[in-house]
């Protein structure tokens, strides 16, 4: 009996360690698969060189690869881009994206939040003969990208459940017969999966030729091993196969390998040319605080973090984990001094829009979500999210985290934990395809008090490690750390856990807590194991459960899921001493450090805050214009910096559709500025107001 034990302790052992080399393979094989991609495309722009080379008479032709090469669309493209969009230049990889998509091909486009996805199809639909079919998830995104294009002169409209019967037949009739004008049509997945007078017209305008793109945002929805698997994304792939010799572009923020490879079988869409640009947002500072058990507390320290660093009404997300955390929250906040609403799932689909639009107007500061806020989020100059309780994945995390800052200017993304939150989590995920796993590769980017947060995400993602240039709290802190060897401590928590299921009974993480307390006043100090706090004793059983020391363990009731701790396959080791068990905890309390980078970015210049009232007045003048859209931040500190007196130079800078709606209230602000602050333009906006009507424009450098 004994031998058998010993059989099945070393056999886990085994097993445990095989499971580290699986991962290791794993990162070997996706650095060979690259190694590949990067071997064969050097070989194919050699040949072609050659080739181009011996071939006196013809003209040198673009490598098939070679994106970055000169095209036909170029001038009209670029004249597209910067005069009617305001973009006064590409990001990474979105001319080449554009080009590929302008010559025919299927594209992949893992590209991370900020880094200008929209345009990728945007622009090619305006460029390109025909219609344009995009499928996102969200109704609140269709709606914002909608009205902006609209507003922009170019023709675009949604098909969706609140769509009106009249627009309705409108665009049935621009599909069928190719009456009126449509250039970009959005719709939901659903309309795809379930109405087949949709698909019958979609069906004549492809036979008609007017066909010309489909784009699939959000496309990790397709993938059951994506962070927000949604099942209506898995009938998608009948649009290549209907359709085949239209071009498809899938987009999406995050994709690992795995649902890469899942989005390309599921999308039919094998031979497609795939971008996959860095996960690193340089300009996202990420912190992790230690949160109190205490609610009152919790709420005081994240209203103080926003009042003191964000003092000019930036704006900003705070996730909560359940709906009424959400209103809780909210009404918390406010209660102190911080304009706050909250968004979830449960509310009128009416009062859920007054709260996304207030915000996204900034006339709110911040907004309270469940993760039913956000996904395609179109406002870029959020400067701060927090996450009042913890993410269920990294992927998740760093999806609404990527929120904050698609501007490309410094933001925060803050992240309260306590270890008792895991077990709140996973009893929410444990059914979930990798459920557990993805849950507990978050809280160890939370429990670690010395790696590098951005490093975390490089390493979830496969990709080589950027340099975090103290843009972490890790990185950036001077608080000093110590090891305590927990082994002792490790011991106790093992041999309660042995008599308790020799006893038929569980225990929860706070009841294992209780538990060893009165065990320990029973047994006192002993080989001088250090005296651990109640919060050092909570991380320490996260620890161990993320080691496989320990393991969680699930039981339903009639209201709820109650997880438990249990033995896990590694707890002999434990219990015999043979695993070293230390415990990483700070020798100083938290400080605020980093705290005096935030302040200082957010002070604005006289001239700045003038264009900012200014954008907001033409803002409030107009229903359906949001303030980044009339002039991004970018474009103020633009203008801050090379202070503009002509419309000539003007339109240099923002480009010729702003500077003909806008331009002359933004001059009178920069010149008033320049003679001492006489007039702070609201004014000439109001006046601007009574001659014409102010059209608006809804598209900015920001949203590309």
């Amino acid at each position: 009996m004994e031998d058998e034990e010993n059989i099945e302790e070393e056999l886990l052992v085994v097993e445990s360690e095989l499971h580290e080399l699986q991962d290791k393979i794993k990162t070997l094989l996706d650095q060979q698969e690259e190694l590949y991609e990067r071997q064969s495309h050097l070989k194919a722009l050699l040949e072609i060189s050659k080739t181009s080379r011996d071939t006196s008479n013809t003209a040198p032709s673009v490598a098939l690869e070679d994106w970055s090469g000169r095209f036909s669309w170029d001038s009209q493209a670029d004249d597209m881009r910067f005069n009617v969009l305001g973009i006064s230049s590409y990001r990474s990889n979105q001319r080449e994206i554009i080009n590929s998509v302008m010559s025919g091909k299927d594209v992949l486009v893992i590209m991370a939040a900020g880094g200008g996805k929209s345009l990728c199809y945007q622009l090619p639909a305006v460029l390109r003969d025909g219609i344009t079919l995009v499928v996102s998830p969200l109704l609140s995104l269709i709606q914002d990208q909608v009205m902006g294009l609209a507003a922009l002169g170019i023709p675009a409209h949604m098909l969706t459940s609140t769509t009106n019967k009249e627009i309705e037949k409108f665009i049935y009739k621009a599909l069928e017969k190719g009456e009126g004008e449509l250039k970009i049509l959005y719709v939901t997945p659903e309309k795809i999966s379930k109405s087949k007078r949709f698909m019958s017209k979609l069906e004549k305008c492809h036979h008609a030729g007017r066909l010309s793109l489909v784009a699939i945002d959000e496309a990790h929805c397709c993938s059951q091993w994506g962070h927000d698997f949604r099942p209506d994304y898995k009938n998608l792939g009948i649009l290549k196969i209907q359709f085949p010799s239209v071009p498809m572009i899938a987009l999406t923020a995050t994709a690992t390998s795995k649902v890469q490879m899942d989005l390309i079988e599921m999308l039919h869409i094998p031979r497609c040319v795939k971008f996959v640009s860095s996960v690193n947002r340089p300009n996202l500072f990420y912190r992790v605080y230690e949160k109190s058990s205490i609610g009152k507390v919790v709420i005081d320290e994240i209203a103080n973090f926003i009042s003191e660093s964000y003092p000019n009404n930036e704006s900003g997300i705070v996730y909560c984990f359940s709906r009424k955390e959400c209103e809780q929250v909210a009404k918390e906040l406010r209660g102190r001094g911080i304009s706050a609403d909250y968004y979830h799932a449960d509310m009128d689909a009416v009062a859920r829009e007054k709260v996304h639009m207030r915000w996204s107007k900034s006339k709110s500061q911040v907004i309270v979500g469940t993760v039913a806020f956000g996904m395609g989020i179109n406002k870029p100059d959020v400067r701060l999210v927090v996450h009042h309780s913890l993410s269920k994945s990294m992927e998740t995390y760093y999806q609404e985290s990527g929120r904050a800052g698609r501007d490309g200017l410094p933001s925060e993304c803050v992240l309260y934990y306590r270890p008792g939150d895991v077990p709140r989590q996973s009893s929410m995920v444990f059914y979930e395809n990798c459920g557990l796993e993805n849950l507990y590769g978050i809280a160890r980017y939370c429990q670690s008090k010395k790696n590098c947060r951005r490093g975390a995400f490089f390493q979830h993602f496969g990709e080589v490690a950027q340099e975090c240039n103290g843009m972490c709290d890790n990185c950036a802190s001077s608080i000093e750390l110590k090891d305590i060897d927990a082994s002792y401590h490790t011991k106790i928590i093992v041999s309660l856990l042995q008599e308790m299921q020799q006893n038929d009974q569980r225990a929860t993480l706070l009841q294992l807590l209780d538990k060893f307390k009165t065990k320990w006043k029973h047994l006192g100090p002993s080989n001088e194991a250090v005296d651990l706090k109640k919060e050092e004793l909570e991380q320490l059983i996260v620890q161990l459960i993320l080691d496989r020391v320990l393991k969680e363990e699930f039981q339903h009731t009639a209201y709820t899921t109650n997880a438990y701790v249990a033995l896990g396959p590694l707890w002999k080791q434990a219990s015999q001493g043979n695993r070293l068990v230390k415990l990483t905890t700070a020798i100083h309390s938290q400080d605020s450090d980093g705290r005096v980078k935030s302040t200082k970015r957010n002070q604005m210049s006289s001239l700045e805050a003038k264009l900012d009232d200014l954008r907001r007045t033409i803002s409030s003048a107009n229903g359906g214009i949001f303030p980044h859209a009339v002039l991004s931040t970018q474009q103020i500190s633009l203008l801050n910096i090379h202070k503009p007196t002509t419309i000539a130079e003007l339109e240099k800078l923002i480009g010729k559709v702003k500077t003909d709606k806008y331009g002359n209230d933004i001059i009178e602000v920069i010149q008033s500025e320049a003679e001492g602050g006489k007039d702070s333009g609201v004014n000439g906006a109001k006046r601007q107001r009574k001659d014409k009507d102010v059209v608006s424009v809804e598209s900015s450098e920001d949203e590309a």
